[in-house]
């Protein structure tokens, strides 16, 4: 049963952090699992309204962190630059394929003036340096719209953490921007993938995105309601928090083949928001 959930109140207080990059290990199955929503359960307070602008990036005594997107690159963010996670990832990241212009943070996935390894495109990646744990995420974001591409906000570590590689997942194929899939890996094993139906087309228009990760569950909203929750083998490596925009190969079947006809094309991002468990 999906409910609606309310505001959780922010007091900001400025403290700048600094950032990092490294090279995600995602893996990705090719198609959706059948893990079921779970029955009605408790919703978080939160927003589905844009909070009060504040500096680049802001954290609580609490641990709370926001990042207004609108006012440029947050201290404790960093795109990455300069390597490709390969497999699936037919891109380069470039740190020039993550911009702010017109309020907004752009991911942008574009042809790559300098091919390497035989991959011709670049992408656009954006990730915390700091790790974070239990608690609500949240973004603001607004999707790709383009065969063979993902639109992502998500938290990872991995080996290049010197972690297991546990991740939390919201993924927007652009083949059908009216659906999300959310999905999780624990330990390196994945296979929780479940599609939702958005009632809109996530490319049109800024929705809110989050999902709640306690000790034993994993709950998704969209904006503010409450869509899928998992209960099974709960990530519980502290992570970052990132986001990318993608075009796959070898993955047809999951995402399409990438239709590059339209390059550049470009996910935007309002703004980020961390409320840590109680």
């Amino acid at each position: 049963m999906k409910r609606a959930y309310r505001v959780l109140p922010l007091i900001m207080s400025a403290m700048l952090l600094a950032s990092c990059g490294a090279p995600t290990q995602t893996e990705q199955p090719a198609a959706p699992a059948s893990e079921t929503p779970a029955a009605e359960t408790a919703a978080p307070e939160t927003t589905t309204q844009e909070p009060e602008p504040v500096p680049a990036a802001a954290v609580n005594e609490d641990g709370s962190m926001y990042a207004d997107l609108s006012l440029g690159m947050p201290a404790d963010f960093e795109a990455s630059d300069g390597w490709t996670n390969g497999s699936m990832f037919n891109v380069f990241w470039h740190a020039a394929n993550v911009t702010f212009e017109n309020g907004k943070m752009q991911l942008i996935i574009d042809n790559d003036p300098k091919p390497q390894k035989g991959i011709p495109y670049s992408g656009g990646e954006f990730r915390s340096k700091d790790f974070y744990g239990y608690g609500l995420y949240e973004v603001s974001m607004k999707a790709i719209k383009n065969d063979g591409v993902v639109s992502s906000f998500f938290t990872y570590t991995g080996p290049s953490d010197n972690n297991p590689w546990d991740e939390i997942d919201v993924e927007i194929l652009g083949k059908d921007t009216t659906q999300v899939q959310f999905n999780y890996f624990t330990d390196g094993k994945g296979g929780h993938e479940y599609m939702y139906d958005l009632g809109f087309d996530a490319s049109e228009d800024f929705h809110v995105y989050a999902f709640e990760w306690k000790e034993d569950s994993i709950t998704w909203y969209v904006d503010g309601v409450e869509a899928h929750k998992a209960e099974k083998r709960i990530p519980v490596t502290p992570s970052k928090i990132m986001m990318n925009a993608w075009c796959g190969t070898g993955v047809d079947g999951w995402l399409n083949a990438f239709d590059d006809s339209s390059l550049p094309i470009l996910a935007e991002y309002e703004w980020i928001r961390f409320t840590p468990a109680e």
